[in-house]
C-alpha cells in the first residue's frame, strides 16, 4: 500500500509539473545585449505567449496572435502537452479507483487490480506524451543555437520549462511503473 502511495505521489508531482510547463513561457530563453549594457533584454518564448524582460525589471508578455501563424512544431507541442494533462487526469481517476487504500470495488480484488494497473499504464503514456514535445523542442533549440547562420545576439537557449518538463515526464513514467509493479492479478 505504501508503494502505491509513493507511485501515485510521484505521478501527481509529474502531473503538476506538466501543468506548470504548459503555463510558463520559459521554453526558449534568448538574451539580447546590444552595444550598451543598459538596453539588455531577455526574451522568453513558451507554448502560449512570449515575454520580454528589460534590464530595468519591466516585464511585458503577449499571447500569440493566431494559431495558424505558429510554427508546426509549436502547434504539435501545444497539443501533446494538453493531451498529456488530459491523459494524466484519466490516470489519476483510474489509480484512485484501483488503489488498495480506497473502497471502490472492495469485493472484486481482481478487477480492482486490473483498473489500478491500467492507471499505471496510462501514467506512463502521459509521461511519454510530455517527454516527446519537450525533447523535440530542445532539439530544435540546440540545432538553432549551433546554426552558423543565426546571429549571435538572438541565439536561443533552453529555458527552465524544458528541465521541469524532463523531470515531470520522468516522474510520470516512474510513478506509472511503480503503480504497474505493485498490482498483482
Amino acid at each position: 500500500m505504501r508503494t502505491q502511495l509513493v507511485g501515485l505521489c510521484l505521478a501527481i508531482i509529474g502531473f503538476l509539473g506538466t501543468i506548470l510547463i504548459c503555463c510558463l513561457p520559459m521554453w526558449k530563453v534568448t538574451a539580447f545585449v546590444g552595444a550598451n549594457i543598459i538596453t539588455s533584454q531577455v526574451f522568453w518564448e513558451g507554448l502560449w505567449m512570449n515575454c520580454v524582460i528589460q534590464s530595468t525589471g519591466h516585464l511585458q508578455c503577449k499571447a500569440y496572435d493566431s494559431v495558424l501563424a505558429l510554427p508546426q512544431g509549436l502547434q504539435a507541442s501545444r497539443a501533446l502537452i494538453c493531451v498529456s494533462i488530459a491523459v494524466s487526469v484519466v490516470a489519476i481517476g483510474l489509480t484512485v479507483v484501483g488503489a488498495r487504500f480506497t473502497n471502490f470495488y472492495r469485493d472484486d480484488w481482481r478487477n480492482k487490480a486490473n483498473i489500478g494497473t491500467s492507471g499505471g499504464v496510462v501514467f506512463i503514456i502521459a509521461g511519454l506524451l510530455c517527454l516527446i514535445p519537450v525533447s523535440w523542442t530542445a532539439h530544435s533549440i540546440i540545432t538553432g543555437f549551433y546554426n552558423p547562420l543565426a546571429t549571435s545576439e538572438r541565439r536561443g537557449e533552453l529555458g527552465a520549462s524544458m528541465y521541469v518538463g524532463w523531470v515531470s515526464g520522468a516522474l510520470l513514467v516512474i510513478g506509472g511503473g511503480i503503480l504497474c509493479s505493485t498490482f498483482r492479478c
